[in-house]
């Protein structure tokens, strides 16, 4: 820890500039994630979800992409659960996306919406049947005792619902519909490159930001 600041790394892998850059950033977004999946990333669809509370203040957490669409990404949750109850109120929100071993970051915003029922239901059968039950055994960001609880509720849905449960009413899809991405790339001596794409009239600009 003493030697904290001295913590250095040279970012020299790749670079990305106007002419390699898709004119719209879906493609370009689509391009980078099957590279971070050719290159065997780990979990390349991890991503940190921005969200901003009643008291204005913001929170973070890792989710993971289930699907990228034409009209944006999106991820699964329990709607009651901290970042559920924040978008509700509030629903905007900030993804990002770091991919270490490329030197990579995407920064993505906009709006939130819930995904249908049909899309979420679609979704929620395809887990294992562990998972599908733990959606309805997790009482998600509520305290509770100790992990007996969700032990005894996992036991308990288990019961009740047999090995076909259906989607708990509480849980479902999330879509981020972009407003605006950024894509950066490390690059030595910390002049990194920095593409940024954003919505206007429903064209998308692209341009350049300092680093």
């Amino acid at each position: 820890m003493d030697k904290l600041s001295d913590l250095r790394k040279s970012y020299e892998r790749d670079e990305l500039d106007e002419q390699q850059a898709a004119p719209e950033p879906l493609r370009q977004f689509r391009l980078w994630f099957q590279e971070a999946l050719d290159a065997k990333v780990p979990e390349p669809n991890a991503m940190t979800l921005a969200t901003v509370g009643a008291d204005g203040r913001p929170s973070t957490r890792i989710v993971l992409v289930k699907d990228i669409e034409d009209r944006g990404l999106v991820w699964y949750t329990n709607y009651d659960s901290r970042k559920g109850q924040e978008l509700a109120r509030h629903p905007f929100a900030a993804l990002q996306f770091h991919w270490v071993e490329m030197e990579r970051v995407v920064r993505i915003e906009g709006r939130v919406e819930k995904v249908d029922s049909a899309q979420s239901d679609a979704y929620y059968q395809s887990r294992p049947l562990d998972s599908r039950l733990g959606a309805w055994a997790s009482p998600q960001s509520q305290v509770i005792s100790s992990r007996a609880v969700l032990v005894a509720n996992a036991a308990k849905a288990a019961a009740q619902h047999g090995l076909n449960p259906a989607r708990p009413p509480h849980w479902g899809g999330f879509r981020l519909v972009p407003e605006r991405w950024e894509f950066w790339q490390g690059r030595k001596s910390r002049l990194h490159d920095r593409l940024v794409y954003r919505l206007e009239d429903g064209v998308w600009i692209r341009e350049r930001l300092a680093p």
